[in-house]
């Protein structure tokens, strides 16, 4: 990647407007001169695969708009499933033609019909746009600092050149993939001089304690200085109350089909990847008595139609057995069920640690070993098990199964190491720049 982006020419966007989709809340009209001066918050999340980025986002701007009436928020994202979800109230969103990643750096468009060059060259334009037209005091990026493919790079040289007013902060994960990998990665595309040149600071969602995000990716100077820990960032327990679309129930599954019963939630997130977890799980309950427990599995909306086929055949008749499409607030099943089977996600591992749940982890072993790193860094705590993908996957679920639905919990005083309150940092460091951001020029 070349960084000469932070002085080189920016082509115009074209002028376009995307509607937003259907239930989703329109844009806001301009605040009038009487209004109070609200600081405006441009969040970028570029979702090309599964829903963490999404979820995360949605659980900043939430903690953000519940700061009373002191931020705007706008979301610039390209998931595929924003038109369905749980949305927090007033929160504005600028929905992205979505792309999907098919390999290291390798991206497609998820609509077979368009050209991955055009959807880059739409999308770039429509961030830019949204820079040119909202003027953002803050711009606070997930997870990829030069956006899906460098589509961020145009958007990042205009705020440096044209908006110097405006914080730029990269929000990362605190486990990406294996260090030397990551290390490696970021030398080829010049990530460091990026971090250095076009941002602020950057926000890590997760616990020094877990992982130190500097040492291990090699950050030093100015760039390590920038980093700060917010812990790990979760929905908050609440948040329903503050959304357009909240959950109409507390459980995800049937209480009267679990009669009672142990119930074991199993999820993959958005379930794009998921199959072969469900898949080994049911597999494994042919070994083990029937009705010991009951099995709630959501196999998410990403997932294939033909693997959902797959799945409802193979629990076809079993009274034991419960398929969920998918939820947009997984937190009340988390913590109501006794056992959780999941892989090893930035979201859901941060959700089970949140409430706490008995967990089997199993995580994903490629393309990034980021699961594997984060599952063996939990296992080692105490805080969950951990299973290691392979032909013999089922045969290890059915012992494990039944280990972890009557051995003890895990002690509290292991959880207290890890960080949950990322949101919420996120929100009180934001919070905090608010007098600064007043007192510069518009």
């Amino acid at each position: 990647m070349n960084n000469s982006f932070l002085t080189g020419p920016i082509a115009a966007a074209p002028s376009f407007t995307i509607a937003a989709p259907h239930g989703m809340p329109g844009h806001i009209g301009r605040l009038s001169r009487s209004s109070p001066r609200k600081i405006k918050v441009l969040l970028y999340s570029h979702d090309t695969f599964g829903l963490g980025h999404l979820r995360r986002n949605l659980a900043i701007a939430d903690r953000l708009l519940a700061q009373q009436n002191q931020f705007s928020v706008r979301l610039l994202t390209g998931s595929p499933v924003i038109s369905t979800w749980s949305l927090p109230r007033g929160l504005q969103v600028h929905p992205m033609p979505p792309v999907v990643k098919d390999g290291a750096e390798r991206y497609r468009s998820r609509d077979p019909r368009s050209m991955f060059a055009l959807t880059k060259g739409y999308r770039e334009a429509l961030i830019v746009k949204s820079v040119l037209n909202y003027r953002p005091d803050i711009v606070l990026v997930d997870h990829a600092p030069a956006g899906m493919n460098g589509e961020l790079l145009a958007a990042l040289s205009l705020i440096r050149r044209e908006l110097p007013g405006t914080r730029t902060i990269l929000g990362l994960r605190d486990i990406l993939d294996a260090p030397h990998i990551v290390k490696a990665v970021w030398a080829e595309q010049e990530i460091p001089t990026l971090l250095d040149q076009a941002y602020d600071e950057i926000f890590v969602y997760g616990s020094q304690a877990l992982f130190d995000v500097s040492a291990g990716y090699g950050l030093t100077g100015r760039i390590a200085d920038a980093v700060r820990y917010c812990g790990h960032v979760v929905a908050a327990p609440d948040a329903p109350c503050r959304t357009i679309k909240a959950s109409a129930a507390d459980r995800c599954w049937s209480a009267e089909r679990a009669a009672g019963r142990k119930v074991v939630l199993v999820t993959a997130g958005g379930g794009g990847d998921g199959f072969f977890l469900m898949d080994a799980y049911l597999q494994a309950l042919s070994q083990l008595p029937l009705r010991s427990f009951y099995s709630a599995i959501v196999t998410g909306p990403l997932m294939d139609a033909e693997h959902k086929a797959a799945l409802r055949a193979a629990a076809e008749n079993h009274p034991d057995i419960e398929l969920i499409d998918h939820t947009t607030n997984l937190m009340p099943s988390l913590r109501a069920a006794d056992l959780v089977v999941a892989m090893a996600g930035y979201n859901t591992s941060a959700e089970i640690i949140a409430t706490r749940t008995r967990a089997i982890l199993v995580p994903r072993a490629a393309p990034r070993a980021e699961q594997l790193i984060r599952a063996s860094l939990l296992a080692g705590l105490g805080v969950v098990d951990m299973i290691v993908p392979g032909p013999d996957l089922a045969d290890n679920l059915a012992r494990a199964l039944p280990k972890n639905l009557t051995t003890p919990p895990p002690d509290p005083s292991l959880w207290a190491s890890l960080d949950l309150n990322g949101a919420e940092r996120v929100a009180a460091h934001l919070t905090a720049m608010i007098p600064s951001l007043l007192g510069r020029t518009l």
